[in-house]
């Protein structure tokens, strides 16, 4: 460990708080949902109860099961039994809850097995949701490969590496890339392992201060790093340096505006499932998290609260026509200006922050949901709209052309349903459907809870185009000839239906299902992992899948590509304890209701309290 982090460190334990005894003491969701729970080993032996809502036919079958089992003694049959009745009798939401009540006791109590034995809990020897009582073959498979693409950095892991397809050159997929690492991230804290995602948020705040210069120009100082990689300066492998690329190696050396965003979330995510706050209170993280804000919130030409962005700035990181404002920037830019707030101290500029940011969120919230929403009435109203419209009142405030309406939209929008579109500037829409955008404002709540589950029934209702036979399109639909040749420059990479350009990506999972749970729809994420777990292994886990149904592996598609595994791997623990999710979601945003600033007064020392975590 270098002499940076070890002061780091140090700091953040000096500041824990500690119980009567000493010992660091904190409460996390795990903790606070088996709590609530309450069950001991002696407990979950019990007969179960049965639903209040099932008929007294059913009671009377439980307890006549019960009676017959115990007077024979044989209390596995039993267990086995009163699963498949209850299965058979309730719903399938209920039964879903009731299995995930039960392994995350099982989960618990493999946890503390492993602690007690020395080693580390593992999630991937937990009972699969369907099994009840043996685990998931995949789900092991999954977390062995996932072990393999860690990246140590003096003798400490720091990330994981984008792909491990050793049939082809490595290019930049021996990088850890910062967005690539968010589903391993969130997989290794499902799993009681923050240790690597600790590692990861300081050693890439450190890269964030490094000189950033791509030819004679100087990028601003919040930019954080794409990727990073682990060099060896000598033939020995003793000696090991961090090289970072923030888009000056890059297809197109374009800067990576979504990496500061997700790193904040990340540390939102690391924060609230540990419940320790010390990180994110420590010195080199605020000035972090201050140097990005101070990026974004800039004043400057734009008359729109939202971000402008170059084509390829996020995950579409290649010229594909989401120049402007897309969807994807602007949802993770709420959503970081959300966790941000939650942990700004109020020293120095805090306090300013925070009001900026309080400022941006009402107007950006406002603008993405008025302006980019579409639904089916709002689609009728863009194509009587008026051009040339000049003044306040104006309805068409963009100077829409009503016959710039693509053919394929009015075939595709349902009755029932909507979404967020890709784009909004002047004159221009892009109509597209991508995915990460819709879903990252469903968990930040930038959308509101009527959008959210307009969003959903979009989904159902065009299952065949979005999901097909492999999870899930990041974009639909894809361009094609003449018009794939203008945008993306007759991309090779990016035909119709290939990659960006209509491919579907199985990282995208856990996206899905985090928001199946927030809307209250596990079914849905059910049936696409479901779906998912029929070929993901069998094709070592590829990074995209190509046709309009997902049916190939992506002609230039890496195995074992890390974000893949670690996706399915997080979608599956959120299904088995769906309670998982919620260190990815915030609560209900309302629109001018932003959290108001506390200001202390003159009186107060900062010496006298010390930061506490938040659960």
């Amino acid at each position: 460990m270098s002499s940076d982090d070890n002061a780091i460190s140090s700091k953040i334990q000096s500041d824990t708080p500690s119980d009567d005894n000493g010992a660091t003491s904190s409460e996390t969701p795990l903790d606070t949902t088996s709590a609530n729970t309450g069950s001991t080993s002696s407990k979950r032996s019990d007969a179960p109860s049965v639903d209040d809502n099932a008929s007294s036919f059913q009671k009377q079958l439980a307890i006549d099961l019960v009676q017959t089992v115990l007077s024979k003694g044989d209390l596995s049959k039993w267990a086995e039994s009163a699963h498949i009745e209850r299965h058979r009798s309730l719903d399938v939401y209920h039964d879903f809850q009731l299995k995930s009540h039960n392994n995350l006791n099982i989960q618990e109590k493999s946890i503390c097995e492993g602690e007690n034995s020395g080693e580390s809990g593992s999630i991937a020897a937990t009972p699969g949701p369907m099994s009840g009582l043996e685990p998931c073959p995949l789900l092991i498979e999954a977390w062995k490969e996932l072990s393999k693409a860690v990246v140590n950095f003096e003798n400490e892991p720091v990330g994981t590496v984008a792909a491990l397809d050793t049939a082809k050159d490595s290019l930049n997929y021996d990088q850890v890339f910062v967005r690539d690492f968010i589903p391993a991230g969130l997989a290794y804290l499902l799993k009681r392992e923050p240790q690597i995602v600790k590692k990861f948020l300081l050693k890439t705040v450190r890269l964030q201060s490094a000189e950033k210069k791509i030819d004679q120009f100087k990028l601003g100082d919040g930019v954080m790093p794409a990727s990073f990689k682990v060099c060896h300066q000598n033939d020995l492998n003793t000696k090991e340096a961090i090289v970072a690329d923030f888009g000056e190696s890059a297809i197109g050396r374009v800067a990576p505006v979504d990496s500061g965003f997700w790193w904040i979330i990340l540390l939102h995510a690391y924060t609230k499932s540990t419940g320790d706050t010390t990180l994110a209170l420590c010195s080199p993280i605020q000035n972090g998290i201050r140097l990005i804000l101070a990026l974004c919130l800039s004043e400057g030409f734009d008359t729109f609260p939202t971000l402008l962005c170059a084509d390829g700035c996020c995950m579409i990181d290649r010229r594909m026509g989401v120049y402007g404002y897309p969807i994807e920037i602007q949802a993770l830019f709420f959503m970081a200006l959300r966790c941000a707030s939650k942990y700004l101290q109020h020293q120095k500029d805090g306090e300013d922050l925070i009001e900026l940011i309080n400022k941006r969120l009402q107007a950006l919230s406002y603008h993405i949901r008025e302006y980019f929403w579409l639904d089916l009435p709002q689609l009728n109203n863009i194509y009587r709209y008026k051009t040339e419209e000049y003044s306040h009142t104006a309805v068409n405030k963009f100077n829409v052309m009503p016959d710039s309406l693509p053919e394929w939209l009015f075939d595709f929008m349902p009755r029932k349903g909507g979404y967020f579109i890709g784009n909004v500037s002047p004159s221009r829409m892009d109509f597209r459907w991508f995915c990460l955008g819709n879903f990252v404002a469903i968990l930040s709540s930038l959308a509101t809870s009527e959008q959210s589950k307009a969003i959903m029934d979009l989904v159902e209702e065009r299952w065949q185009e979005l999901v097909g036979e492999m999870p899930l399109k990041a974009c639909y639909p894809a361009m094609e000839n003449h018009e794939w040749q203008i945008v993306t420059g007759c991309d090779p990479k990016n035909t119709r239906w290939s990659y960006h350009n209509g491919g579907s990506w199985p990282v995208l999972l856990w996206l899905l299902t985090a928001v199946c749970i927030k809307t209250g729809r596990p079914h849905i994420a059910q049936k696409a992992v479901e779906l998912a777990e029929r070929r993901l292994m069998k094709d070592k886990w590829p990074e995209y899948y190509d046709g309009k149904r997902g049916r190939y592996v992506g002609k230039q598609a890496r195995k074992f590509q890390t974000w893949s595994i670690a996706g399915y791997i997080v979608a599956k623990m959120m299904l088995e304890n769906p309670s998982l999710a919620s260190i990815i979601t915030l609560e209900d945003y309302c629109q001018g209701r932003a959290r108001p600033v506390l200001r202390r007064s003159r009186s107060w020392s900062c010496s006298t309290d010390k930061p506490k975590p938040m659960y």
